[in-house]
């Protein structure tokens, strides 16, 4: 599982591996640091980590919305923390003419959950080579994930990532169901759950997407409980001066402790 991307430590540690990082690429200095803060506390956790953050965001609320710094400069950040601090990136893509450019520096292709059924991206991130992580749409079934998934694979690559990320409960609250984590690992691919943006409350009347973040460790505790093989989760310093997504966010020095946490209940689980 996740053998073939460069850089990912303490794979064979039967830890869970996580993926984190900002929403988005807003500056060096901040990428960095986050990137750096999260390396540290992964390796003294033994936990395989993965660096993500959007280096555009295209599924915006409105159309003044922030949507990055620039490709070419959000890309060269990731691509500069891939080099000085050996991480292995994720980054999403929009549009099927984006994949090669971006498998350049991404190891992980991420396809967004709005567009995980759009078969030409899929097909497009498969031909890369690279990993890709397929979000489940929040309209989609568990069940339908088997065909998204095979979308990649019949294009020839078997190296795919299923993340839940919480299903529409009304117009504007989403809820996981956990039955979904056992359904999609029949696919044969790692299932991972997206702890932030399980806990988003999209379209608020005011156009920013809320959230309940004082429930991620809830969330995280129980996708560890019923077996996820991997957490997705966003964090800032300061959610609260994050340029997207900050309402979901987990605070940046609350990340060590919550993982701490959920190293000892997998190490409960790997018992039995």
């Amino acid at each position: 599982m996740l053998s073939k991307i460069p850089n990912i430590k303490n794979i064979n540690s039967g830890n869970f591996f996580l993926i984190a990082g900002p929403c988005i690429i807003e500056d060096r200095e901040t990428s960095i640091f986050i990137a750096t803060n999260l390396k540290i506390i992964t390796e003294e956790l033994k936990i395989p980590f993965i660096f993500k953050a959007s280096y555009r965001k295209a599924n915006r609320s409105k159309l003044d919305s922030y949507t990055g710094i620039g490709d070419k400069e959000a890309l060269d950040i990731l691509q500069e923390i891939k080099s000085t601090l050996h991480l292995p990136i994720l980054t999403d893509i929009h549009s099927a003419a984006e994949a090669a450019e971006v498998a350049e520096v991404a190891d992980i292709l991420q396809i967004p959950a709005f567009l995980s059924r759009q078969t030409d991206i899929l097909i497009a991130a498969a031909k890369t080579g690279k990993y890709v992580n397929i979000k489940k749409g929040q309209f989609l079934s568990p069940e339908a994930m088997k065909f998204a998934s095979e979308k990649v694979s019949q294009s020839g690559n078997n190296h795919i990532l299923l993340t839940e990320r919480g299903t529409l409960f009304g117009y504007h609250d989403l809820i996981v169901d956990f039955r979904g984590i056992y359904t999609m690992k029949k696919c044969g691919y790692p299932v991972v759950v997206d702890i932030t943006h399980s806990l988003q409350q999209p379209n608020q009347s005011n156009g920013i997407t809320g959230g309940k973040p004082e429930m991620i460790e809830t969330l995280a505790k129980a996708a560890i409980a019923v077996g996820a093989d991997g957490i997705f989760l966003e964090t800032h310093p300061n959610p609260k001066l994050s340029s997207s997504d900050g309402e979901n966010m987990l605070k940046l020095d609350l990340v060590e402790p919550l993982l701490d946490k959920l190293c000892k209940i997998r190490s409960a689980i790997n018992q039995f």
